[in-house]
């Protein structure tokens, strides 16, 4: 009874945590479409300011993969109004800090500052937008960090090609079937006529969102955006083509050499719906369910008690089109393939077949409940929630309402998505080896 009423105390105060964690903003549209988004937040003398382009590595060409990425290093070289080599130095000299990165669907630009340099700030991410300088020796320089950064996270990383074996396989037709930092030769092979087109094209207000978050007065926040950002010119609205992939209906197998492991990885993964949907919430269940924490199921299993595995995990590689559900491990020993992947699947089957504990259920409920109050305990967390919630969600009070939908899923739920996207028949079975030594004649 003690336990019982420890853990219902517990629960409450959670869900009275994210009941009172309602997250104020105030939206609107400049006349050249850029949407803003003011969120104050007066706990601490800081204030975020970001920019979120609708661009990632989705809009590039076959043979001119990793722009976007490019693009995220290219847009701190200069602009007209702020020398080559000085946007860092300007941001540190004023208390600050800042960065970007990108992904498949989105690029995102952000400053922190005290919130005495906001309009700094809102000046620097309009020169973004409006001057920036895309010229040979900017594109020559960044070329440079983007192949070393390469080099350093992908090529010369144990596992570092997971990815990209993953992606280029499972898609056909969908830019997903590419990875985010491309390939160097096409980046070599680019002209500087056609950086400046993919600028021209995607970098424009009405293809962005723009997030202030912190400490502000809002009235003079306005005054200055409108100041600094609606002399810039809408841009041509940007027009996606939609790509649809066949649905896998026969299990298949694809193989991949690091030179950089010597312990392989396999690997099943599945094709799943767009993170924007309520299947792909309950996969993110199952993945926690599956793999989160020393408690789970396939950790538990697989790593503790039958020592089969180093190392186990289960996730849902959700993306604005499409997603690619994971399961994968490492295996102890001469654990082979064939049991590692008969134990992925014997858990699967129950979560087929059987509806999950209460117990277990409650487990991820108080999960998610939690990681939601962390997601937005940091007012940066909140400008880029909002942002993305903007952008690729269209729904910017999912920020408030998402956890609702969590808090809905039920076991059936659970039970139903598990025999919807996780059949054996609708999978790829990845075999991430290490590199075979070429005998030399």
């Amino acid at each position: 009874m003690k336990n019982f009423l420890m853990a219902l105390s517990a629960t409450t105060l959670i869900g009275n945590v994210t009941s009172a964690q309602q997250v104020t903003f105030e939206e609107y549209d400049l006349p050249n479409g850029l949407h803003v988004v003011l969120h104050q937040d007066n706990s601490a003398p800081v204030v975020i300011t970001s920019v979120m382009y609708h661009v990632g590595a989705k809009d590039e060409q076959p043979d001119r993969t990793g722009f976007a990425h490019f693009f995220e290093h290219l847009l701190f070289e200069g602009t007209k109004n702020i020398e080559r080599g000085e946007w860092f130095k300007i941001v540190t000299a004023n208390g600050g800090q800042n960065n970007a990165n990108t992904t498949d669907d989105r690029t995102y630009y952000y400053e922190v500052f005290p919130s005495n340099n906001l309009e700094l700030a809102i000046w620097m991410e309009s020169e973004r937008l409006m001057h920036p300088v895309i010229n040979q020796i900017g594109v020559d320089t960044q070329n440079e960090v983007v192949k070393e950064e390469k080099r350093l996270r992908v090529d010369n990383q144990p596992y570092g090609n997971l990815i990209k074996a993953v992606k280029q396989n499972m898609f056909k037709v969908h830019p997903y079937r590419w990875t985010t930092i491309g390939e160097m030769e096409h980046l070599d092979a680019a002209t500087l006529e056609e950086f400046q087109a993919f600028n021209k094209k995607f970098y424009i207000p009405n293809n962005a969102v723009l997030v202030v978050a912190g400490q502000f007065d809002k009235s003079q926040a306005k005054e200055w955006i409108n100041k600094y950002f609606s002399a810039i010119p809408k841009g041509t609205p940007v027009s996606r083509k939609t790509y649809e992939e066949k649905p896998i209906t026969e299990s298949f197998k694809a193989t991949w050499e690091d030179p950089n492991i010597q312990i392989p990885m396999y690997v099943t993964c599945y094709r799943t719906p767009s993170m924007k949907t309520r299947d792909a919430r309950v996969l993110d269940m199952i993945s926690s369910y599956l793999s989160d924490g020393k408690s789970s199921k396939l950790y538990k299993k697989l790593v503790d008690e039958k020592k089969m595995a180093l190392q186990v995990g289960a996730f849902n590689y959700s993306q604005e089109d499409y997603g690619t559900y994971f399961i994968y491990s490492m295996p102890m020993g001469n654990t082979s393939e064939d049991a590692i992947i008969g134990q992925f699947d014997e858990e699967i089957t129950k979560l087929q077949t059987e509806l999950i504990s209460e117990k277990d259920y409650q487990k991820l409920q108080n999960k998610f409940e939690n990681d939601y109050v962390n997601s937005n305990a940091s007012v940066e967390g909140i400008a880029n929630n909002l942002a993305t919630y903007y952008l690729l969600y269209g729904d910017i009070n999912l920020i408030n309402t998402e956890i609702n939908i969590y808090r809905s899923i039920t076991r059936e739920e659970i039970k139903e998505v598990a025999n919807k996207y996780l059949k054996p028949s609708q999978r790829m079975i990845l075999d991430y080896l290490p590199a075979q030594e070429k005998s030399q004649n």
